[in-house]
């Protein structure tokens, strides 16, 4: 791993106060390797619905704000709940505001962890397989493994919502470790393309 701080943008995909995933990434932030920064984007709430008849140079202030945050990172952390078999609607709609106009995605080429907490037992499975399925789409590159699926959230984390599960601790940091792996190697992948694109080329 470089010597320079990898800058991750995490994302909950809640908006409840006392949300279980919010604090899953809060418990991500501080159980990140040292090299790895997480910052948190927390205005998902004030990104209004998306609507097409927007026009790029009018989007809302927010969103570009947003979209400046995505950039500005190096991967992208997302930790979602699971609402009737998938991701949030709140969730989905940034990810739409990101992704326009067409030609401006914010996405392009970001590499992808997934995290999610849920009170029953799937751990929001679904919900980050369609993550996944939208990644494919937007032209980001989501680390496969390990998953981080905390399944039963209420037994995992205290009253003040601090997680105390030991092995879902377990499972951050290797994810989390992993990660940091996904990004030096496309990070070094971009970089030896470049250099043979950068070469002369025979007549």
């Amino acid at each position: 791993m470089q010597n320079n701080t990898i800058k991750v943008l995490g994302i909950s995909g809640s908006l409840r106060r006392n949300s279980y995933n919010k604090a899953l990434l809060r418990a991500a932030q501080h159980l990140a390797p040292n090299g790895m920064g997480i910052d948190i984007y927390d205005n998902l709430g004030s990104i209004p619905p998306y609507n097409e008849d927007v026009q790029n140079d009018s989007f809302p202030d927010v969103v570009n704000e947003f979209k400046d945050r995505i950039r500005a990172a190096d991967g992208i952390l997302i930790v979602t709940p699971e609402y009737n078999y998938g991701i949030p609607g709140v969730l989905k709609n940034a990810i739409d505001w990101a992704s326009r106009p067409y030609g401006d995605s914010a996405w392009e080429g970001k590499t992808l962890a997934i995290m999610g907490a849920s009170t029953g037992q799937g751990g929001s499975v679904r919900a980050q397989i369609q993550l996944r399925h939208a990644a494919v789409f937007l032209n980001m590159f989501p680390l496969n493994r390990p998953e981080v699926l905390v399944a039963n959230a209420k037994d995992k984390f205290d009253d003040n919502l601090n997680l105390t599960d030991a092995a879902a601790r377990q499972f951050i940091r290797q994810e989390l470790e992993a990660f940091v792996q996904w990004i030096e190697r496309l990070r070094l992948g971009q970089n030896e393309v470049e250099r043979v694109m950068e070469r002369p080329r025979a007549v």
